[in-house]
């Protein structure tokens, strides 16, 4: 009889591989441990930092506590760990979070540096070997369609908005643990076979995870060294990405009377003079020469001291570059932190037009965290104790949107296009509205309600504002309205802004709240039990229930 032996060696072959994957996910911690770790989280976060319970209920956060706890027996130390990250990300600051660096579990990454531009999610850099790879546009990692990895993923992330994600989060998408946790891939594995499109052709490519500091990054993008590829063209350097290895610099344009500043840190540079000398420098050359423009470019702030943003400030208010139409500030999905701070301050006390994708973070929010590290697992939470407010608790929102929106495709970042810093050199016309809210409030004072009507249509669907969040801008002002006894006002504002909004509760709460204290109640029921049925689970369905009993 014949031996087949490759048939045997091949069931062997799997054996090993299905014996060496278990030892994988073999769990170091014991239930007990990993239980403990999570009653230590939560009890000091009940003691020391209740006041993070600010986006998030203490019952709702205990709720899932209770119910990660119980799965812990079944699960793998990699799936405990990324539930772990959930916990403290449902605080919803960037300043909150559990970092996987430094625990007894380990974790690893595909050696790719993603990046989201406005048309999809591209591998803006990897290392050489992957070239076929390099630039193409993700479809689906495993089977799983990327804006539902990316649906998928962002819970484990400490996000406070989409922008943050983009920024510090998108990249959780190159780490098999995660990608297993959340059921983006179905098994837990070391090959990630993503589909990809090239040079319009689909085709999948798997990658192989590794050791999670194969890639380097700087500002998000790939440092190109070593082994390390990037997407983008080498044959020039856009001008927020020049000088790199230098916290600030500076441009002048003659010819386009142009003071161009790339700030991104909010730090002193050890290898130039401080921030103080370099602005007082700044400011006598604008003050000295023929200057018409001045460019600040923070896209790529992610913060540092604040206590450092006086000198800009100060030397802002007093400059003759502080017009309308002559400052731009450049902000992006990196501006965060204490560059928030920054940019709050701007927007206060300048006359500022800011320019890009919103910032990363809240106007008003929490940061400067403490680390506690967890008993058994050695992992680091790390909790913000400090709350910023730069804002009115009722200015306060997501992000600091644009006054002028702008994105960035893959083609013009391959290429070496910045259509950011080119909508912050062109002229504004008089027909631009800078201050959508601002525009609608006074046609609103004249009562050209007509005009509020189609202006506010007009300007919710229009690209430059895309990023201004309309629907908590229109709740904000109706209820305004509402409480200080101005109803048909309230009515008119809810009325209208719920037939732009259809799908907001909020909003067709408020029109119930102004219809109730109108006086026509049976409409306002009516309305009420829309809004309970709008949203049967959510706080404005709560209040729209207890309002019809009442």
């Amino acid at each position: 009889m014949k031996i087949q032996t490759k048939p045997l060696l091949a069931v062997l072959g799997f054996l090993v591989f299905s014996l060496s994957l278990s030892a994988q996910v073999q769990n170091q911690l014991s239930t007990e441990d990993w239980q403990a770790d999570l009653d230590f989280l939560q009890q000091s976060i009940h003691k020391d930092y209740p006041f993070l319970f600010k986006k998030v209920t203490a019952q709702k956060w205990d709720a899932e506590v209770a119910k990660l706890r119980s799965e812990i027996p079944t699960m793998a130390d990699h799936e405990i760990m990324v539930g772990l990250s959930r916990m403290v990300a449902m605080f919803g600051y960037g300043h909150t979070y559990l970092s996987l660096s430094g625990g007894k579990i380990d974790y690893h990454k595909i050696p790719v540096n993603l990046y989201q531009f406005s048309d999809g999610v591209f591998i803006e850099g990897t290392v050489k070997g992957h070239e076929k790879a390099l630039g193409a546009k993700v479809l689906k990692i495993g089977d799983t369609p990327i804006e539902k990895a990316i649906e998928l993923v962002y819970p484990t992330v400490s996000a406070e908005n989409e922008q943050f994600f983009k920024a510090y989060g998108i990249n959780d998408l190159t780490v098999p643990e995660i990608l297993h946790a959340q059921r983006i891939i179905p098994n837990y594995s070391m090959e990630i076979p993503f589909t990809l499109e090239k040079d319009g052709q689909v085709f999948t490519y798997n990658f192989r995870a590794g050791d999670k500091k194969a890639i380097q990054t700087s500002y998000s993008l790939i440092e190109k060294e070593g082994e390390m590829i990037s997407a983008r063209s080498q044959s020039s350097t856009p001008l927020y990405l020049q000088e790199l290895d230098k916290i600030y610099n500076f441009n002048y344009n003659p010819d386009t009377k142009t003071v161009y500043v790339r700030q991104s840190q909010v730090q002193n540079d050890p290898s130039q003079q401080t921030l103080e000398a370099f602005y007082a420098e700044i400011f006598d050359f604008i003050a000295q020469n023929e200057v018409e423009r001045f460019i600040l470019d923070v896209r790529l702030n992610g913060g540092g001291n604040n206590y450092l943003n006086k000198p800009l400030i100060t030397g802002l208010i007093q400059s003759k570059v502080n017009e309308v139409g002559k400052f731009f500030c450049i902000i992006g999905r990196r501006t965060f932190s204490a560059c928030q701070n920054l940019v709050n301050e701007l927007d206060n006390y300048t006359n500022v037009i800011f320019v890009g994708e919103p910032t990363a973070e809240n106007l008003n929010f929490y940061g400067d965290n403490r680390k506690l590290v967890l008993p058994n697992s050695e992992f680091n939470a790390r909790l913000s104790w400090a709350w910023w407010q730069d804002k009115p608790q009722w200015e306060n929102q997501q992000w600091m949107p644009p006054n002028i929106a702008v994105t960035t495709t893959f083609e013009q970042y391959k290429n070496n296009e910045d259509p950011v810093l080119a909508a912050a050199m062109a002229d504004i016309g008089d027909d631009v509205i800078l201050d959508p809210m601002g525009h609608l409030t006074q046609l609103f004072m004249a009562g050209e309600m007509e005009k509020v009507s189609s202006e506010a249509a007009r300007m919710v669907n229009d690209p430059m504002h895309q990023y201004t969040d309309f629907e908590a801008l229109f709740t904000q002002a109706g209820y305004n309205l509402l409480n200080s006894d101005q109803i048909q006002g309230a009515l008119f504002v809810f009325d209208m802004s719920s037939k732009l909004f259809t799908d907001s509760s909020q909003l067709w709460l408020g029109l119930a709240d102004a219809l109730k204290a109108s006086g026509n109640v049976d409409q306002a029921k009516q309305v009420y039990a829309k809004v309970s049925q709008m949203d049967p689970y959510g706080p404005q369905g709560e209040k729209a229930r207890r309002a019809l009993k009442e």
